[in-house]
């Protein structure tokens, strides 16, 4: 069975302020970047928008391959670990945005992984790229 690898991450420039998510979705087999996705949040909290970086990887992952293991690597342990289950949910929009997460993974098998900032440098790139541009894509 075929894994894609979700490296998903979320930044604010201020907390709250302007906010993207980033992922890039990576063939665990070849290595290959198969998609970038920067989704573009307008102002929010960086909870919100590491959420945001993890639904795009999610999303993206799905449609190029809704059959395969999708395995998530993030460096917010926050959103690891309440994906996980490890940690209640108590604000209500991270509940929302975990519960629209675990809708569009139903069914399929995933797994969180955290991971230090200085190897999450791709996904903070993208997630980057949409502030910049204020704008999503991919």
């Amino acid at each position: 069975m075929r894994t894609l690898i979700v490296e998903a991450d979320g930044g604010s420039r201020g907390n709250p302020g302007v906010a993207a998510g980033g992922a890039v979705v990576i063939d665990e087999s070849t290595g290959e970047i198969l998609a970038e996705v920067g989704v573009f949040v307008g102002v929010a909290t960086n909870n919100v928008a590491e959420y945001s970086g993890l639904l795009g990887g999610l999303r993206k992952a799905r449609e190029i391959d809704p059959t395969a293991r999708i395995h998530v690597r993030m460096d917010s342990k926050l959103v690891v670990e309440q994906m996980s289950g490890r940690w209640k949910i108590k604000h209500p929009d991270m509940r929302e945005l975990a519960l629209e997460a675990q809708s569009v993974i139903s069914g399929a098998d995933v797994t969180f992984e955290w991971i230090a900032r200085e190897f999450n440098s791709r996904a903070d790139a993208v997630a980057n790229q949409s502030m910049d541009r204020r704008a999503s894509f991919g």
